[in-house]
């Protein structure tokens, strides 16, 4: 297959995602697919449209030349207007499938996908809807405990509304703040204070105009990944320092990851199905992982959906498919064949 794998764009997590999409591109290769590594706003400049999709390719190079964009990205966002950079429609409409290793905003979120949907273009992952659903933590909530899918309680609330007097939320410390629609943990505080919480709230609008504040769980990290209907082996995460932070989750040696983890077949059980329950609840397509938390009782928090997961190597979806025998490329090629589903009825 021609396959463009879309990596980089926007967002906090553009460094991560540029790492999920290099390690994509080569892996499809491995399997014998023309695959290409693409900036989704820097685009490319130079393309032989005689042949865009060579046999012969340097995923290096390629993900090199994305990484030189990165102190231009400021200029860039503020000199244009079109998201989409240079030839990157003319390229995901000439090949079979465009494979998403984005993450976080103007990827992650239904945007995207809703322009491909009017475009054509077929993708991996969830469509606009469900992904727009499951990237606002705020409707994630709401629709988790509509389904009965156990989650912390919280609110949501916007910049120009925000609560700054904590004892108006009715809520004891700690709490978590953290943006509503972010990635990676980027802009998520644990706070104790309220000063703590005056100033998480002026970190996490710096990112965005809506935040969520929620009660801290206090117990075992663990996390899922649903292909379809089924879900993989559960990992736990154990951070050695501090909680699953952006450091913890992409530097390695700092976590502790089991899997399958030490869970009893009926915790197991449990949280396998509050996580196929939370792909029905948020109507996911294909594939997304599950974040929980566990307190020492055996009591269970859905946190979040994420519909684009991180597939470098360090992420935790790649080691759950080991856990069942799948290697990383048979993987990535895995997650397009399910994609692919939503288009054979059409």
């Amino acid at each position: 297959m021609k396959i463009v794998v879309l990596a980089g764009g926007t967002s906090t997590e553009r460094a991560v995602s540029i790492v999920s999409g290099s390690g994509v591109c080569e892996a499809l290769r491995q399997k014998g697919h023309q695959a290409i590594l693409v900036d989704v706003f820097a685009g490319l400049e130079n393309v032989n449209f005689e042949d865009p999709f060579p046999q012969e390719y340097d995923t290096q190079a390629a993900a090199e030349l994305i990484k030189s964009y990165d102190n231009e990205l400021d200029n860039m966002i503020a000199s244009r207007r079109n998201f989409f950079g240079p030839n990157v429609i003319r390229l995901c409409e000439m090949a079979d499938f465009v494979f998403l290793a984005l993450h976080g905003s103007n990827g992650e979120d239904g945007r995207l996908q809703a322009a491909f949907d009017l475009m054509g273009i077929r993708y991996t992952g969830s469509g606009y809807l469900s992904s727009a659903m499951a990237m606002d933590k705020g409707i994630t909530k709401q629709l988790f405990l509509q389904n009965n899918i156990p989650t912390p309680k919280g609110i949501s609330m916007v910049k120009n509304e925000q609560i700054r007097e904590f004892a108006k939320l009715n809520m004891e410390f700690p709490v978590v703040v953290k943006t509503c629609c972010g990635g990676s943990s980027v802009g998520v505080y644990i706070v104790h204070s309220q000063e703590e919480y005056e100033n998480a709230l002026d970190e996490a609008f710096s990112y965005e105009n809506e935040v969520v504040v929620e009660e801290f769980i206090e117990g075992q990290e663990y996390t899922v990944a649903v292909i379809e209907d089924k879900a993989l082996p559960i990992v736990e995460i154990t951070p050695l320092a501090g909680f699953y932070d952006f450091k913890n989750k992409y530097q390695a040696g700092s976590t502790r990851e089991i899997c399958p983890a030490p869970l009893s077949e009926e915790l197991t059980a449990q949280m396998k199905k509050y996580a196929v329950d939370g792909m029905k609840a948020l109507a996911l397509d294909a594939y997304a992982r599950f974040d929980f938390i566990m307190k020492p009782t055996g009591e269970m928090y859905c946190l979040e959906a994420n519909t684009l997961p991180g597939m470098t190597p360090t992420s935790l979806i790649p080691q759950e498919a080991a856990a069942i025998g799948m290697d990383y490329p048979t993987l990535c090629e895995e997650l397009i064949k399910v994609s692919m589903k939503k288009y054979e009825s059409k």
